[in-house]
């Protein structure tokens, strides 16, 4: 079995690292092009094209799978199948068609319930009861295509988008493993998504992070795990910024963004319906810190009566 390999991020590196445990060839990997990063914004390889180079994998990173000459390129490593895991770049239907047995996905959702690129923070936020990760032939359309395994996970309350990002990490692996072998054999056959059942995950945003204090307590407590560890939830005291890395529900009531209370235990702040303790926050210049250690040595700046997000 002659695989190529197509991913970019951590997600991703964490499937290829199963493919090289496994008995397949693993002959080319597909990533995107270095990108800036860092303070001095230097070119970085992605984790999965730093995983192929330590293995001494060939690595190709096209810009656009669009073109004829990264198409012939593909073709002559004569794949038997093409796995594809957070690569970043649309498969046109010629690329698919290059794979002897076609191109497989690894999706950090339970299809077809969550589409898209941010799959695993959106079922956080929408406060989702289970998700997982989905393997299915590719087609052209955005997730669409049959469904050959799932595996399945409880979103907690206390999960966060990190949280959940680090288990399906390394539940999808050994799914995509699995569902070679039954496409090898022939003995595992796709189920047709149901398209009236899909939500689209849109991309995360830094402007979406704003905490509208006008919603209710229930939708932000959510939101704030959902965006941990990015883009994190903030708004702004006393004209700068406060990042909020974890609050819990609380039942006082007062104006939105209003703070109601601060001890130990958090801040108190209300929402549209309800209120939230903040019980993690980083400060401009600081790290991140537990409420209890902030309210000893800035419990002035955390006052009640003072408004947040103005």
């Amino acid at each position: 079995m002659r695989i190529v390999f197509a991913g970019t991020p951590e997600f991703a590196a964490e499937h290829l690292k199963a493919l090289l445990d496994s008995p397949y060839e693993i002959v080319a990997v597909y990533t995107q092009p270095d990108r800036p990063a860092g303070r001095g914004q230097k070119l970085m390889p992605s984790p999965v094209k730093q995983l192929a180079v330590a293995n001494d994998i060939p690595v190709f990173q096209p810009p656009t799978l669009r073109n004829a000459e990264a198409q012939a390129e593909l073709a002559a490593l004569k794949p038997d199948l093409m796995v594809v895991v957070a690569y970043g770049l649309i498969l046109p239907q010629v690329v698919l068609d290059i794979p002897r047995l076609g191109c497989i996905n690894s999706h950090a959702s339970l299809l077809p319930r969550w589409r898209g690129a941010a799959p695993i923070q959106r079922a956080v936020e929408a406060g989702d009861a289970e998700s997982g990760v989905t393997v299915m032939r590719m087609e052209a359309g955005l997730d669409t295509g049959p469904m050959l395994l799932k595996v399945v996970t409880p979103i907690s309350a206390e999960d966060t988008g990190g949280s959940l990002h680090d288990r399906l990490a390394e539940m999808g692996p050994p799914a995509v493993v699995q569902a070679i072998a039954g496409l090898a054999d022939g003995s595992l056959q796709g189920e047709v998504q149901d398209d009236a059942l899909a939500t689209y995950a849109h991309k995360l945003n830094k402007d979406e992070a704003r905490i509208d204090w006008s919603r209710p307590a229930v939708e932000l407590e959510r939101l704030i795990r959902a965006f941990n560890p990015w883009p994190v939830c903030h708004s702004t005291l006393d004209g700068e910024s406060v990042k909020v890395l974890a609050a819990n529900l609380s039942t006082a009531t007062g104006t939105p963004g209003e703070i109601l209370s601060a001890s130990k235990d958090g801040l108190v702040v209300a929402c549209g319906d309800q209120a939230l303790s903040l019980t993690r926050l980083q400060l401009p210049g600081g790290k991140a810190l537990n409420f209890s250690d902030l309210f000893n040595s800035r419990r002035e700046k955390f006052a009640s009566g003072k408004v947040l997000g103005q």
